[in-house]
């Protein structure tokens, strides 16, 4: 089974950890000194923070499985849609071990697919050396941080 993945680049921890935990009514899975994550069940979301990026706002997007098959799965799609489908293989990244590869949209926007293999003590060594202008978050192969818009507080919602 899947689970929506979302990282957001923050400036104030300790108060989007907060804001984060009255918004989800219940506590991160994990919080380091530069990061917190919350695993909601309803919806299932993989929701994490962190103060490593460019500028503050979505980092990246993407999908958590539960196994290699799954994620087999989900680059099949990458290459029979004809995406380019960046591989990064085990890595160390967000204090966890995962296999993992990446796609971006046509607006530039990265997507992560991921398999947790186990947690991590350190926030990230990368077996695949990016140059720093692609890296964010985790490492995201992109060279452009993700821009999105907020709309004014007198614009309609949604």
């Amino acid at each position: 089974m899947k689970r929506f993945h979302i990282h957001v680049h923050v400036d104030d921890l300790a108060a989007s950890v907060a804001f984060y935990t009255k918004l989800f009514a219940v506590e991160p899975a994990r919080v380091e000194a530069d990061y917190a994550k919350w695993m909601l069940n309803d919806p299932r979301v993989n929701f994490a923070i962190s103060t490593r990026g460019t500028k503050a706002g979505v980092d990246h997007l993407g999908f958590q499985v539960d196994d290699a098959d799954e994620l087999a799965e989900l680059a099949e799609r990458a290459r029979a849609a004809d995406m380019v489908l960046l591989g990064q293989g085990e890595t160390t990244c967000c204090y966890a071990r995962s296999d993992k590869h990446w796609i971006i949209d046509p607006q530039g926007i990265a997507w992560e697919h991921f398999h947790t293999l186990d947690s991590a003590r350190v926030y990230g060594e990368s077996t695949q050396q990016l140059p720093p202008s692609r890296t964010s978050a985790c490492c995201v192969p992109r060279g452009n941080p993700v821009d999105v818009p907020v709309k004014s507080a007198g614009s309609a919602c949604c």
